[in-house]
């Protein structure tokens, strides 16, 4: 009668290969991602901030430089012993591209393994629908695909795209009659992206998407926790708890813009004021359509946000009380460190709200609060397909950001 082969046995356990290759998997983005995070580091560096013997990191990394994703950088000198070798990511051994999609405006652009943006294309509509925006990538997809070496095409890792959920309920709010953006319902657009391109697609909601791509290529070097705001057509945001984006059960955590604020006025109103009422640049549009202007001023890149004068000083003020009423109710729930503010105004627009919050938070007595620290985001209007870009990146070749220092 034959043995029976249990897994405690010398008999064959089939899962093993499969066990160790996830192991090594796993190993082989701890590296890449310590690395993407810390900059340049030696051998003996890795060793120690992994956790990993000394001859698994040395296996890891002559993997990683055969395959093209690490570079040697100059030797360092002058210690005892032979000279160390720090190792850095190749800026060419991976690209991504990132497709942003907004209520206004889609941007398309392809990144490089360390975030750089090599190619960038931007177009504005009166309010998205899918098959334009679909025909606007898949047209940009081949046309990067065209100008990058033939060699270099199988290192696109794929398509993050970064974009408002439920798109159609915004309809009022973008001045269209309702039922007009319906077919975002039954659009699947990530999977239709996927088909027309054939390349790996994902999805993340675009205020998520600023937040991480200020987490992995911005500030978050600097601050392992903040609330991130992004000051858009419509206000948004995202939260990094622990160096990571925390997106919350439905992946929607840091809807700032659905952030009530109840005004005197709708105490008992059954649709309380939120944040996207009063601190956005289609509030700003609208304040503009109310004095006789052109709204579209506000999209050409030439023009001086300043010749609005009053118009944008009230705006200003008003979006900067309700962003310190939203960093308030966000810090009394977590002990934020920093706030950041970023957005598609113009830097010195931008500067100018961010001085108002600070005011305004200075002048309030929080009683049992105490409010982060308020910083300009460093990315711009760009951090939404940056972070959409991003999102290949993470998924194919690095490890989420809280796992790094659960190693050290």
């Amino acid at each position: 009668m034959a043995k029976k082969v249990s897994r405690g046995d010398s008999g064959h356990d089939p899962s093993s290969g499969f066990n160790q290759r996830k192991v090594r998997a796993y190993n082989e983005r701890l590296v890449l991602s310590l690395i993407r995070r810390y900059g340049a580091l030696a051998k003996s560096e890795i060793t120690r901030r992994s956790g990993l013997s000394a001859q698994a990191v040395s296996v890891i990394i002559g993997e990683l430089e055969n395959d093209g994703l690490l570079l040697r950088c100059e030797p360092i000198r002058g210690r005892v012993g032979q000279p160390s070798i720090p190792m850095t990511l190749n800026p060419d051994g991976v690209y991504s591209f990132g497709l942003k999609i907004g209520r206004r405006s889609a941007d398309l652009l392809l990144i490089d393994f360390v975030g750089a943006i090599r190619k960038s294309i931007h177009i504005t509509y009166p309010y998205p629908m899918p098959e334009v925006i679909l025909a606007f990538a898949v047209q940009g997809i081949k046309d990067f695909s065209l100008r990058v070496a033939q060699e270099n095409l199988d290192k696109i890792a794929g398509i993050g795209i970064a974009m408002p959920f439920e798109l159609w309920e915004w309809e009022e709010k973008v001045g269209v009659s309702k039922g007009t953006m319906d077919v975002w319902k039954s659009f699947d657009f990530t999977t239709e992206l996927e088909a027309a391109t054939g390349l790996p697609s994902f999805t993340q909601n675009d205020g998520t998407a600023a937040c991480g791509a200020e987490l992995a290529f911005g500030r978050g070097m600097e601050f392992s926790d903040f609330i991130y705001i992004f000051v858009g057509t419509f206000i948004g945001g995202g939260i990094a708890l622990n160096n990571s984006i925390y997106s919350g059960r439905t992946r929607n955590a840091g809807a700032l813009g659905s952030l009530p604020i109840c005004l005197p006025e709708n105490l008992v109103d059954e649709n309380p004021s939120q944040l996207v009422d009063f601190a956005s640049l289609f509030f700003l549009e609208k304040m503009l359509i109310d004095k006789g202007l052109e709204p579209n001023l506000l999209q050409q890149p030439s023009y001086d946000w300043t010749e609005l004068g009053d118009i944008l000083e009230q705006w200003l003020n008003m979006a900067a009380r309700y962003i310190a009423l939203a960093i308030a109710s966000a810090s009394a729930i977590i002990d934020f460190e920093v706030a950041i503010i970023d957005g598609t105004l113009p830097s010195n627009i931008r500067e100018i709200l961010i001085d108002k919050v600070r005011e305004v938070i200075d002048k309030q007595n929080w009683k049992g609060i105490t409010l982060p620290v308020v910083l300009e985001g460093s990315l711009g209007a760009q951090a939404r397909a940056l972070g959409g870009a991003s999102l290949p990146l993470f998924i194919r070749y690095l490890l989420d950001q809280n796992v790094l220092f659960k190693t050290m």
